[in-house]
């Protein structure tokens, strides 16, 4: 295998990176719709809003139960994994190419192996979405389609408006990353390169 051409994504991780790209996308429409849109004119129809984001949602805890399982056996959580150890000074140095660098033509400060498949950046952000913000949507999802399950009263705070909160807080920031991310990953000489990469497995260095 050439050092500039790693096979990186297996056939697995793109079938779910693809269905769970989509997934988001489709459950942030429906979130929205249901939360924002004046009920007159709607962006989608209240009712096929909640079942389209339920159904969605089922989809989701199935996909991330098979990323979560698939990771473990093939090893592929190991790029999940954070060293504490230089991180924020790795953080700074990822940041500053994104911010100036690689405006300036500056050489990536750290480059993709078959070890460490994610900058610094990358890692922090993917770790922090796949394993606290996906979670935390999926458990107040479960909550929110069995209501029964939410205590009444969290102090003064409605059960139920405190987890609506922390559903809507969380799928906003996973909203966010896939915006990011679909930015970050045109960063480049070649700015469809990665999108090619999840079509055949294989990332090219440059």
């Amino acid at each position: 295998m050439s050092n500039n051409r790693l096979y990186l994504y297996p056939v697995w991780l793109r079938i779910w990176h693809v269905i769970n790209a989509i997934s988001i996308i489709l459950l942030g429409i429906t979130g929205i719709s249901m939360q924002f849109t004046n009920l007159e004119s709607p962006l989608i129809r209240f009712n096929s809003a909640v079942s389209l984001h339920n159904f969605i949602g089922v989809v989701i805890i199935i996909s991330y139960s098979f990323f979560f399982i698939a990771g473990i056996l093939t090893g592929n959580n190991k790029h999940y994994k954070l060293k504490l150890k230089g991180l924020i000074d790795r953080l700074y140095k990822q940041g500053k190419y994104y911010v100036f660098g690689y405006l300036k033509g500056e050489p990536k400060p750290f480059h993709i192996s078959e070890e460490e498949k994610f900058n610094p950046l990358q890692k922090v952000s993917y770790f922090g979405t796949m394993y606290l913000l996906v979670p935390v949507v999926i458990i107040t999802g479960v909550a929110l389609l069995f209501p029964e399950m939410i205590i009444e009263k969290f102090y003064d705070m409605s059960g139920i408006r405190l987890t609506t909160f922390f559903h809507s807080i969380a799928g906003f920031f996973i909203l966010i990353f896939l915006i990011i991310h679909l930015y970050v990953i045109t960063i480049g000489k070649h700015p469809l390169k990665n999108f090619k990469s999840i079509i055949t497995g294989y990332h090219e260095a440059e």
